[in-house]
């Protein structure tokens, strides 16, 4: 489900961390949260500092690098942090009768402090320093912004209260990031790391391959299918990628496709498994949580939009074949519908048990997931060949208890330190300051609040993680949009898109990194034709402002389906005019084209 590579939760290097003792470790941390999944009713001040206190170690401890001191440093602010969400659960009943206020000793105070500083560290070792240092910023305007001149200051907070509902009261630290994370995301990172850790990649390959790759560029469009199917389990780009890349792009390279768009084919398309439902980044159970509605809401909001993404980098890709005749996957290399009716359960049994909860029989997002996952648990002995053996199903069992340890706490460390950012956002009212500055800049225009929200997010996107980069941007944005008459779910989405675009936009591009190491090729040169394959995830959430239908797929069927009809023609356009469909530069023709897709994008 994460976005990012987990790289900072990476494997222990060192002899005294055995194997055995990570295994223990993950079980205990993933066993935790499903036990929290089908207990319910656990007090939020029990079961939201458990969720940090179990992850603590995985980002403390197990991924502890740099010298001694760093290490040492590691070490106490793991204990310090475990201890004092201990303290928070075995005295839970007389810290609410505090009512959100510390107590007035020196104890508390020191707890809330060290409590504050171990998650903004937790952050910066998970993460880029950009989140904390953001998370501190926006603290210390809690703590002094009464002495700020004109609007953008506040009355003033006293520091008990302060301290007090950011970390013993339900106002920060254990607010609604932090429950989100256990009561959506977690499950389906469950999920994600067990169907990753079987054979569901060779499935959803063998599917990809033996439905597109006798096409024009046959194993770029295997690429753009297989990330698209692998993105209905796995929402992180980088997983995507690191996945699905490792066989799309050798093979694309093998015939003769140049590098750097072999690269690019699967940067792009890992991208758009984060918005591909059933299940998509974390930012949309965020998006969920935010806007009141149920996920299904959400992700039935998203098809449309996420099938014109890859609708229109397979266009793309076609006009790249086009031109440098890019030939498909020989036939002796297709799989065989044998292979795949063999391959399909691995992904289809957890997908069909996904949907069928979620969709038909109403059940949670979360307990659906977890259903799913138990049935994928079952199907890691089994190979390609559906042979089972007992050694097999034991070690993937173990990676997957490991994998989905490492992202459980990688999801915390960035939305238990956004929790800071919006309690304190909430108590102060920073908020509303700035989505009044925002209508004041935009003079009214919907459209210049868009671009400068745009902007911001792809500002943002360069040093966060996708889900922290919406959250801040909705935060400060979303109001403001929805003043200047722009319906909830839209400017959601419209941010949650634009903070994809870090992905695949200059400097900072993760999933370009990723696929450039595996093919050997210049990042610069893979993402400029990302940004050319991948251009539909600049101008559809346009689009989607443009053509409000679009998301309304559950209430107003026939309406989405025309829009979609409309943004589709407008994207092949597009792909025409900036790639073109012939071996030589089009100039008259691309014009036109342009000039045809804003009229289907925008005006017809």
């Amino acid at each position: 489900m994460t976005e990012t590579t987990a790289a900072a939760v990476a494997p222990p290097r060192r002899a005294s961390l055995e194997r055995p003792f990570l295994v223990a470790a993950a079980a205990v941390t993933v066993g935790v949260h499903v036990w929290l999944i089908f207990t319910g009713l656990v007090p939020n001040l029990i079961s939201r500092p458990l969720h940090l206190l179990v992850t603590l170690p995985w980002i403390f401890v197990f991924a502890a690098s740099g010298g001694r001191v760093s290490r040492l440093l590691g070490y106490a602010a793991c204990g310090l942090g475990m201890a004092g969400t201990a303290f928070l659960m075995l005295n839970r009943e007389a810290i609410v009768e505090q009512y959100g206020s510390l107590d007035g000793s020196l104890f508390q105070y020191g707890l809330a402090i060290v409590l504050i500083l171990v998650v903004l560290e937790m952050a910066r070792r998970a993460v880029q320093p950009v989140l904390p240092a953001v998370a501190l910023a926006v603290l210390a305007y809690g703590l002094f912004g009464q002495w700020l001149p004109g609007t953008l200051g506040h009355g003033g907070i006293p520091l008990d209260y302060f301290l007090g509902n950011l970390v013993v009261a339900e106002g920060g630290l254990w607010g609604l990031m932090t429950g989100t994370s256990i009561d959506l995301i977690v499950p389906f990172l469950i999920l994600g790391a067990f169907v990753s850790a079987g054979e569901a990649g060779t499935g959803f390959m063998a599917l990809a391959t033996q439905l597109a790759g006798r096409f024009k560029a046959g194993a770029a469009k295997v690429a753009v299918l297989g990330s698209a199917l692998y993105g209905t389990i796995s929402g992180s780009a980088s997983a995507n990628v690191a996945s699905v890349g490792t066989i799309t792009i050798p093979a694309m390279k093998r015939m003769g496709y140049p590098p750097p768009f072999a690269a690019a084919t699967e940067a792009v398309a890992s991208t758009g498994g984060q918005i591909m439902p059933p299940v998509m980044g974390a930012g949309a159970f965020i998006m969920a949580e935010l806007l009141r509605v149920q996920y299904t809401d959400i992700a039935v909001a998203a098809v449309l939009p996420a099938v014109l993404f890859f609708a229109a980098s397979w266009v793309g890709i076609h006009f790249f074949a086009i031109r440098y005749n890019l030939a498909g996957v020989p036939r002796e290399e297709m799989p065989g519908w044998a292979a795949v009716a063999a391959a399909a359960p691995f992904f289809l049994l957890p997908l069909v048990i996904l949907i069928v909860m979620m969709m038909v029989l109403t059940y949670s997002p979360a307990y659906s997931a977890i259903s799913a996952a138990f049935a994928t648990v079952v199907l890691l002995g089994f190979d390609g060949r559906l042979r089972f053996a007992a050694g097999r199903w034991w070690g993937r069992l173990q990676s997957g208890l490991i994998d989905a340890a490492r992202q459980i706490a990688f999801i915390a460390a960035i939305l238990i330190c956004a929790g800071l950012i919006v309690g304190v956002f909430n108590a102060t009212g920073l908020g509303v300051k700035i989505t009044s500055l925002i209508v004041s800049l935009s003079g009214d225009r919907l459209w210049v609040a868009l671009l400068l929200t745009a902007a911001a997010c792809m500002v943002l996107g360069m040093e966060l993680p996708t889900t922290a980069a919406y959250l801040i941007c909705i935060a400060v944005a979303g109001p403001a949009l929805t003043e200047l008459g722009l319906p909830e779910l839209h400017g959601h989405m419209f941010v949650f898109w634009y903070a994809l675009l870090c992905t695949i936009t200059p400097p900072v591009c993760g999933t370009v990194f990723v696929a450039a190491g595996i093919a050997g090729a210049p990042w610069l040169a893979v993402a400029v034709q990302a940004m050319r394959i991948g251009i539909g995830l600049y101008i559809i959430p346009l689009a989607m402002v443009a053509n409000p239908s679009l998301l309304l797929l559950g209430a107003e069927p026939a309406a989405a389906l025309l829009a979609a009809a409309k943004v589709l023609a407008g994207m092949v356009l597009v792909s025409y005019a900036t790639i073109g469909g012939a071996r030589h530069p089009l100039t008259g023709a691309a014009a036109f084209a342009a000039g045809m897709a804003v009229l289907f994008l925008f005006g017809v």
